[in-house]
Parts: structure tokens; sequence; C-alpha cells
């Protein structure tokens, strides 16, 4: 039989986990990955979609019309995803998106939070424009900003991505 000690200053009881807390940067930061590894099959899709469309014959011919096509359709997959609370990177890794105050997010939030997650790629982006950068450094420009992004969650006082401070929006643990 198990006896229950109650709570005294010498055996005090744990705190309630908070809800709104954020995942560890570690599990955020692996959820990332995982969400790029499986938008791999969506360009897939909608790049091939798009060229049968458009036929395309070469790579290079209408690259703006494909950016632009598929900025929308990342922008309708994780507006709708996220409206929902959750892509399927975030529920292998238990992470969900809420608005600040913990509820779900509405479709204009979680566009805007679409837009202002940009800046994991827009800063290194614009460099490469006027200092002619060749790929590979554009690459490894692109892996030290990203780096430098998460890590500056940790001048968040709820160690939020700073997208997400602006947008309203957290990242919490999902049970």
């Amino acid at each position: 039989m198990t006896q229950r000690v109650p709570a005294s200053p010498t055996h005090p009881v744990p705190p309630a986990a908070d809800p709104l807390a954020a995942p560890s940067l570690k599990r955020r930061m692996a959820c990332w990955l995982y969400e790029g590894m499986l938008l791999f099959g969506v360009v897939f899709i909608a790049g091939y979609l798009f060229g049968t469309l458009s036929q395309t014959r070469h790579a290079l011919d209408n690259r703006s019309g494909l950016q632009a096509f598929l900025f929308l359709i990342l922008g309708i997959y994780f507006t709708w995803f996220w409206h929902r609370g959750q892509t399927l990177a975030m529920k292998t890794w238990h992470v969900k998106v809420v608005s600040a105050q913990g509820l779900p997010l509405s479709q204009s939030r979680a566009l805007l939070r679409y837009l202002l997650s940009w800046m994991w790629f827009l800063p290194p982006l614009l460099l490469t424009i006027p200092l002619g950068l060749p790929a590979g450094s554009m690459g490894l420009l692109s892996l030290v900003w990203v780096l430098v992004w998460a890590l500056l969650s940790r001048f968040h006082p709820q160690r939020q991505f700073w997208h997400d401070a602006w947008a309203g929006t957290r990242l919490v643990s999902a049970k």
C-alpha cells in the first residue's frame, strides 16, 4: 500500500506544467527538418502540375511563374494545416501552433504566420542578389542564418521564434 505524503516545505508539490510553454528548441528544429522532408513531395507534385499545365519544356523556363506558384501552394498548405493546429510533422513531434492566448488560429492569423515565417529564408536570399554569391556560398549563408534565427528564440521571454511573436502565435507541446 502506498502512502501519500502531504505537501510540506520538505516535500513540495511539483508545479503544474505550463500548457503554453514552448517545446524544446531541439524538438522544434527536428520538426522543422522533418517538415522540409515532407515538403519535398508537395513541391515535387506542385512542380510537376505546374510544368504540365504550363507546357514548360525546360526547367529554367517560367521560373518566376513556378516560384510564385510554389509560394501560393505552400501558403495554402501551411495556412490550412496551421488553421487546424498541426501539420503532419508537427503531429509526429507533438508540437501544436496556437494563438498567443492558446486558442486555435484563424485562417488570417495562419496566413500572417506563413508570410512572417519566410524570415527563415528571406535575409540570406536578399543578400545573394547584390553580392552575386554562388550556390555553395548561398547555401552556407542560409544554413548560418537558420541557426542564428533559431538561436534568437532564446532571447524571447517565452522562448518562441520571433516570427511567431510578431504573428501573435506560439508553438506549444501537444499531448
